[in-house]
């Protein structure tokens, strides 16, 4: 129809909510803010930090990095043209493939601490590991950027 659509979560990490840390409602919401919309065309990813401020009013750092996939049409689309043989009518009904379009999916990273780079940086990793296919667990990639240690602005090394 339109193309407008909802976004929804397809995996998340941590897969329950940690006690100090709920995951963030409405989430995706944040992802489109012009809505989901398919494309006619594969847009350039994008990247950008939005501050969510939660009940107890702390924030929450939600970096979004979107990139667009191919999307299957759900029926092919009938061409008609206007023919006097019955030859040419059998051919003008035939199913004509429909133009791709393009989704939008977006890789979203969470988080109490401000730091944009490191954001882009991580989503970045995670987005060209899934892009190239390669044979190493999202899972695991992801564990390991949790696990690492970012010094304060100004601290320690």
């Amino acid at each position: 129809g339109s193309g407008d659509g909802q976004g929804q979560i397809l995996q998340r990490f941590p897969e329950k909510d940690w006690e100090d840390n709920p995951f963030p409602q409405g989430i995706e919401l944040f992802c489109q803010p012009s809505g989901w919309q398919l494309f006619p065309e594969r847009n350039p990813p994008t990247f950008f930090v939005a501050v969510l401020t939660d009940i107890n009013s702390e924030r929450h750092y939600c970096a979004c990095f979107t990139f667009w996939e191919a999307v299957e049409s759900p029926q092919p689309q009938s061409h008609a043209r206007n023919g006097e043989g019955e030859e040419e009518e059998e051919e003008a009904s035939a199913p004509v493939q429909p133009a791709q379009l393009f989704a939008p999916k977006s890789l979203v990273l969470v988080s109490r601490l401000d730091h944009a780079e490191v954001f882009r940086n991580s989503l970045g990793l995670i987005y060209t590991i899934y892009v190239d296919g390669l044979s190493v667990s999202l899972e695991n990639v992801i564990g390991n950027l949790l696990t690492c240690t970012i010094p304060i602005t100004g601290g320690a090394q």
